[in-house]
C-alpha cells in the first residue's frame, strides 16, 4: 500500500490532440487511468495539447495520442513534428511513457504514406505505414506481450480497424505476437511495436478498459513505481478482458 506518511505521487497525463484524435474510446482510456489512480490514493493530472501547443517533456509522466480520421491525422502530423516532435524524444528520453494508438501509432513512426502523400511522423519508434489498396483490416484481434518488468506473458485483446500497414524497422520490436486477428500487416505475424517506454497499437475499442492490467503496467512505469501497485478489486475489469478475448476467438 502506498505511504500515507508521504505525498501520494501523481500521475501527470498529456493528451495530444484531444479534440481532432479521439475516435476511438480514447477518452475512456483517460477516464480509466484517472479512475484507478483515485482508487488507489494516488493524484492524478490531465493536460491537453492542441494544434499549436508546445508541451514541457519535464511536465509530465505519460503521453497520449489517440486515433482520428484522416484529415484530422494530416492536420496532427505536420503541428506534431514542428512543435511536439524534439520534447517528446526528450521526455522519451528521460523515461516518460508515451502511447500511441491507431492512428496515433502511426504517427509515432517515421512517416504515414497514404497516395501521393507522405505525412510526417515523431520518429519515436522505427516504423513506417502505407496505406493499403485492399480491404482494411479489421476485426476482434489478441495478441500476446511480455511487458519489460511485467510478471509473465500477457494477452491484450481488443479491436481493429486500419487501413495502413504498418513495417517495423531494425530498432522497434513488436509489441506483441497475434493470437488472432491481423496485426500490423495482416500476415507479419506481429502487432504493435515498443522500443523503451513509447508503445504503439492498434488495438481499441477501447485498449484500457478492456486490459486493466496494462493500464496498471502504464502507470506503474510512467511513476517509476520501485513496489507493486496495490491490487484493486477487478471483477468488473476481468470480465471485460474476457469478453474481448472470447469476441477474438480465445
Amino acid at each position: 500500500m502506498p505511504d500515507l506518511s508521504l505525498p501520494s505521487p501523481t500521475l501527470r497525463v498529456c493528451a495530444l490532440y484531444p479534440d481532432l484524435m479521439n475516435i476511438y474510446a480514447d477518452r475512456g482510456n483517460l477516464l480509466l487511468l484517472r479512475r484507478r489512480c483515485a482508487w488507489r490514493g494516488l493524484d492524478f493530472q490531465l493536460t491537453g495539447a492542441g494544434l499549436g501547443a508546445a508541451i514541457d517533456p519535464e511536465a509530465h509522466d505519460l503521453f497520449y495520442l489517440g486515433g482520428g480520421q484522416d484529415r484530422d491525422q494530416a492536420l496532427c502530423a505536420q503541428d506534431l513534428v514542428d512543435t511536439k516532435r524534439d520534447a517528446l524524444h526528450a521526455a522519451a528520453a528521460r523515461g516518460a511513457v508515451v502511447l500511441g494508438v491507431c492512428g496515433g501509432y502511426q504517427l509515432l513512426g517515421h512517416s504515414y504514406e497514404v497516395g501521393d502523400d507522405v505525412l510526417p511522423g515523431a520518429g519515436l519508434l522505427d516504423v513506417t505505414t502505407v496505406r493499403h489498396a485492399g480491404e482494411r483490416l479489421i476485426g476482434n484481434v489478441a495478441i500476446r506481450v511480455q511487458l519489460p518488468g511485467a510478471d509473465g506473458p500477457r494477452i491484450i485483446a481488443g479491436f481493429e480497424n486500419h487501413g495502413g500497414r504498418t513495417h517495423l524497422g531494425a530498432d522497434a520490436a513488436p509489441l506483441g505476437r497475434v493470437l488472432r486477428g491481423h496485426g500490423n500487416t495482416g500476415d507479419s505475424g506481429s502487432e504493435g511495436a515498443i522500443r523503451g517506454t513509447v508503445i504503439g497499437t492498434y488495438i481499441h475499442g477501447p485498449l484500457l478498459p478492456k486490459n486493466a492490467w496494462l493500464a496498471d503496467w502504464l502507470t506503474q512505469t510512467a511513476l517509476r513505481l520501485d513496489a507493486p501497485l496495490p491490487l484493486l478489486e477487478d471483477t468488473l475489469e476481468d470480465a471485460a478482458h474476457a469478453c474481448a478475448r472470447a469476441a477474438a476467438g480465445l
